[in-house]
């Protein structure tokens, strides 16, 4: 198993020497939460001002980061896995081919640093969250709720490391892989009820974000984020439950609200069928 820790080192510090890896990595959240700064915040915390009062900001900027924390995840390890892409396009492949290094030692590397490097930044991305939060009126995450999304990121990261290197089996040259980066990370916005609140989405649109379990992972992220300025809100409870639907807090599916459980156990299961499918259509492809 040395080989693979090995392996993963290299790939990790490969990433963190690439300051243009690191940002492309992050492009998406910086478009949202600009956006949402320059734009978008004042719309969407008028829009919420007349139900929740006073703590309208707090709850509208908890929402908006639990969201980036979603998107984080998926184009972190995306990002991470375009070394993969970039070994193959410069044909260092070969020279690990021709190594007495394992196959599986060598994709394990490759999935093992997409992992690290997911969580590293996005354990970063909620620090800069609760620094903006802060600043901007809302309160410091407890002890336990910082522990519980840390939780949340972990099982969040390992299925979106699935999914990309799923995702990434179907290109071998950095260009293609760039551009279609650059459409994903577009996509996810959406997918994940950022740049609009899922429920005020179409409900065709609707359905499909059930279906993308990164909006699990959103979901996840907005009840421990959003719990607190909800409680300060103090809002009748018929009305709590609508703006949790509306807000991509709660996904009701006929008629029933999704359990915490649920969620955790579809991010899981989405991760280890998109592991199967990644690694049938790597089982004859080279490294």
């Amino acid at each position: 198993m040395s080989n693979v820790f090995h392996l993963c080192k290299r790939n990790v510090l490969i990433f963190i020497r690439d300051r243009s890896s690191v940002f492309f990595s992050l492009l998406a959240v910086f478009i949202i939460i600009g956006l949402y700064a320059l734009f978008l915040g004042d719309i969407v915390v008028s829009s919420v001002s007349e139900i929740v009062g006073e703590h309208a900001r707090y709850l509208m900027d908890s929402w908006i980061m639990a969201g980036t924390l979603a998107v984080t995840s998926i184009t972190t390890t995306l990002g991470a896995f375009g070394i993969l892409i970039d070994d193959r396009d410069r044909k260092i492949s070969n020279d690990f081919k021709s190594s007495p290094i394992k196959r599986t030692h060598i994709l394990s590397g490759y999935i093992l640093s997409a992992w690290i490097i997911g969580v590293l930044i996005s354990i970063l991305g909620l620090l800069l969250a609760e620094i903006y939060i802060v600043v901007s009126g809302g309160r410091w995450l407890e002890l336990k709720e910082a522990i519980s999304l840390i939780g949340v990121m972990m099982v969040s990261v390992f299925s979106s490391t699935a999914m990309m290197l799923f995702f990434v089996s179907f290109f071998k040259s950095s260009s293609s892989f760039g551009v279609a980066s650059s459409v994903m990370g577009t996509l996810i916005g959406f997918l994940t009820g950022i740049y609009v609140p899922i429920g005020q989405l179409p409900n065709g649109v609707q359905t499909v974000t059930k279906f993308f379990p990164p909006s699990y992972s959103g979901s996840l992220y907005r009840k421990i984020m959003m719990d607190k300025p909800f409680s300060l809100a103090n809002l009748p409870e018929p009305v709590l439950e609508e703006m949790k639907i509306v807000f991509g807090v709660s996904f009701s599916i006929k008629g029933s609200i999704v359990s915490t459980l649920t969620s955790v156990l579809v991010i899981l299961f989405s991760g280890v069928v998109f592991f199967g499918l990644a690694l049938i259509r790597l089982d004859r492809k080279d490294v």
